[in-house]
Formats: structure tokens, sequence, C-alpha cells
């Protein structure tokens, strides 16, 4: 009877453990629990690996707020930064002075003035663009993917950075140690003989071993000469242009930017350089004068492991609370934490057009499932649901009213929102707007609205698989 008690002390020991550390987040130490239940001792030994530990996101977040520091004055100088809600010239914000004020004190990157920006809808769109502005660099490009296959499209984009490379341009790459895991020897060291310096976030072992594997860096980022920047859904891979047959046609959404976000658009990749490489780069150079090709205003927000705030999240449930006519969003993964998803769900019984889409298809299960479980309610409430038909949707889209948009790398899930390192573009001028609500609308034509009558009919089986991922979806 002693081995009883010695494992009924271990499995307490191990519950208590769990609440200890995760007792700010009851939604994540319940999953863990029901983990740690059902896989015992195996669930602990993942729990310690994977799961975040505050003092080394206390840890990450010193480490990577530096740089900015020492670049600010020179920043503030050389960009046209709105401080005050009449400097807007969306006029919507002259009534939403204190969505205004949150967007101002959540980042460090401030709402900016003299920028262009153009909206990307498919992959061959967005490749062809990145081409053509990285055989413009005359003096860096700074890459940074989550993904980065070593394919034909990859291929494709390593010669045109090795060419640049050779030509004397200085070239920067990083990718997400999980990521890009698949990439090889061979194709890396293609980087390193034509001078590209290139490194991983936080290799799968060594993220492993110092319990930081939970944090991966899902942003996307390309800079040429730092005065071109994109930002965006797509990662680097053949299955972005649609050619995977098993996954089809490929929708998503980048933005192509030119002007003063640029400049922030930098800086979160000079943060990321440094936790990624441990140089620490501060060049003026990097930062550009550059002509004011246009007006237009945007924001560029980075949230994650390294910031204060979660900037994305805040953002979304600041511009949720205020919508008046319209939350239009589309996410390939719905997994909102308990403040969005009663945001939203408010706004829709209060008679805002609530329309999310979502895919019919999906490249995981698990996360479809637990998708699908915060849709009954919703549905109650009066949310319209559109599954995407034509392919797979993975654009990160969210449009309220005529106020803002946002495009960016961060699904509508609580790990883009609490876990990973992530970067959104927020757009406040009427024609980006415009442009986005044209393609939602185009998009819904190729959806299938989710009825609230069928989706009840649905078996029981599927309802107790929505149960068990709804448990594990602030691990997901």
């Amino acid at each position: 009877m002693m081995w009883l008690l010695v494992v009924l002390v271990a499995f307490i020991f191990q519950m208590v453990t769990i609440l200890f550390l995760e007792f700010r987040d009851p939604t994540k130490a319940v999953a863990w629990m029901f983990i740690g239940i059902f896989i015992p001792f195996f669930g602990f030994v993942a729990y310690y690996f994977v799961a975040q530990e505050f003092k080394k996101r206390k840890h990450i977040r010193s480490r990577g707020s530096r740089l900015f520091q020492e670049i600010r004055e020179h920043l503030w100088n050389e960009a046209a930064i709105v401080e005050k809600v009449e400097e807007m010239s969306n006029a919507e914000f002259l009534h939403e002075g204190r969505l205004f004020n949150l967007l101002s004190h959540l980042s460090e990157n401030p709402i900016t003035g003299c920028n262009h920006s153009g909206v990307l809808t498919d992959g061959k769109a967005v490749y062809q663009a990145m081409f053509e502005a990285m055989e413009t660099a005359v003096d860096h490009i700074h890459v940074q993917f989550y993904i980065f296959r070593q394919d034909v499209i990859g291929t494709k984009f390593q010669n045109v950075l090795i060419r640049k490379a050779r030509a004397g341009v200085k070239v920067r790459v990083v990718c997400d140690g999980v990521g890009s895991y698949r990439l090889k020897q061979p194709f890396l060291q293609r980087f390193k003989d034509a001078g590209v310096e290139f490194h991983f976030f936080l290799p799968p072992f060594i993220a492993t071993l110092d319990r930081r594997v939970n944090y991966r860096n899902h942003r996307k980022i390309v800079i040429v000469d730092g005065k071109r920047g994109f930002v965006g859904g797509l990662n680097v891979g053949d299955d972005y242009l649609g050619l995977y047959p098993k996954v089809g046609h490929w929708r998503d959404t980048h933005l192509e930017i030119e002007g003063d976000a640029v400049y922030f658009l930098q800086n979160v990749f000079l943060n990321d350089w440094k936790l990624a490489s441990g140089e620490r780069i501060v060049e003026m150079s990097l930062f550009p004068a550059h002509e004011c090709t246009g007006k237009e205003q945007i924001q560029i927000l980075s949230s994650g492991p390294d910031q204060a705030w979660n900037a994305v999240q805040e953002m979304c449930f600041g511009a949720i609370t205020v919508a008046k006519e319209r939350i239009w969003i589309t996410t390939p993964y719905f997994i909102p934490d308990s403040s969005i998803y009663e945001g939203l769900k408010t706004a829709a019984v209060s008679g805002v057009d609530v329309r999310i889409i979502i895919p019919y298809q999906s490249d995981s299960r698990l996360v479809h499932m637990a998708s699908l479980s915060y849709v009954e309610e919703l549905l109650i409430a009066g949310v319209r649901f559109f599954q995407y038909r034509k392919g797979f949707v993975h654009a990160k889209i969210m449009i309220v009213d005529q106020l803002l948009a946002s495009v960016g790398t961060a699904n509508m899930d609580m790990r883009s929102f609490f876990c990973n390192f992530e970067l959104t573009a927020v757009l406040f001028e009427q024609e980006p707007i415009a442009r986005l609500v044209h393609d939602f609308e185009e998009d819904l034509k190729v959806c299938s609205e989710m009825e609230l009558d069928i989706f009840l009919r649905r078996s029981r089986l599927q309802k107790g698989e929505e149960i068990i991922c709804r448990m594990l979806s602030p691990l997901l």
C-alpha cells in the first residue's frame, strides 16, 4: 500500500504545483490539470518543459525592451507621431478619445502619420512585391518568418537574398526554431557561404532545455533599406501559393508599407535579432530619412513575452467594445479568451453586425474542434459565422465600423494573444479599410453560413470532442 500513498502524494503535488504557478490564469490551470489527470506524471513533465514560467517571461521582457530606448529620441525626431486624438485624420476617432489613449499607451510603437500602404491578398502578389522590393535594396534586407520552407518558393527567396548579399547588401534573416525546424544544414550553409547572417529564434532543443519552447516567434517581417516593409499572414512556402493538393487554394492577406511605420517595424526586427543572435545593433542608418509619399496613419503593434502589455489582445478588445455598426473578423483559428468572447457576444446582442469567417477545412482538427466549441452560444447571441469553402483561409483581419482595421500575424486565439511573439498593423484611413471590406465581401461569396438550427443537430460524438478540445483550448 505504500506505493499507492507515494503515487497519491506525487499526484497531489502535481496539482498543487500547477495551481500555485498558474493562479494568474485559471483557464490555463484547468487545462493543465485536465492533462495531468488523464496523463499523470507524463502530463506534468510536459508542463515543466512547455508551460510558460513567469520568471522566464519577465527575463525575456527585460532583455527585449532596451534597444528601443536608445533610438527612441531619433525616431521621435524623424517620424510624424500622432500624439493627440485631434490629430487623427479619421473623423470617427474624434469621439473615441478613450480608444485613442488606449492605443497610444499599449505599445512603444506610436501611431505614425506619413505612410502609404498596399493590401495584397494572395501569395503570388505578396512574393512578387517582396522580390521586386528586395531587388532594389542597396543597404540592407531584414527578413523574419515563422515558417521558411526549402521548397520551390523558399529556394527562390533564398537565391534573391544570396544574390543581394554577394552584391554587398547586408542581409539578416531570423526564423522561428519550431516553425522552421525542417530547414536542413546544406540549405543553411548556402546562406552562411554567401555572407547572409541567419539565426533561429529559440531552436527547439535549446528552447526545451531552457523551458521556453512555448515562446514561438510568429512574426512575418521583410524590410528593405529601412523604407519599405511587409507584414501579414504569409510565411515562405509553396503551400502559401496553393501548391499543396491537400490544402488547395490558400487565402491570405499581407500589407506593403512605406513611410514612418517602417521605422517601428524595423525596431521590432532589431529587438528580435538581439534575442535570437545576442547582437545588439544600434545604427541610425537603419532608420533613414524618406520622402513622405502618403498621409496614411498606421500603428505597428507588437505583442509577446518581450512586451509589458498584451497589445494585440487589448487593441482587439478595446475596438470591439466601442463598435457601433460592425465587427468583421477573418481568422484561421478562433479560440478567444473570455474578454473577447464576451465582447463579441455583447456587441451582437446590442445590434452590432458581427461576422466571423473561419475555415471549413482546417490544418488541425484539434484546433478546429476547439474553435467550433465557441460557436453555439455566439450564434444564439446573433454572431454570424461563415466557413470559407474555396480552400484554406489564413488571413488575420479585423474591421470595426469605419474606425479601424487590423492586418497582421495574430490569430483570434489565446496562443497569439498571450504566448506568441506577434505583430499587427492597425490602419485608420478609409481607403485601406474600404479595400479590406471589399475583400471580406468577396470572401463571403465563397463561404457557407453556419445556421444555428443545423449546428444544434451535430452528433453527440462531435459535441464531446468539442468539450475536450475546449478544455485544452488555452494551450492550443
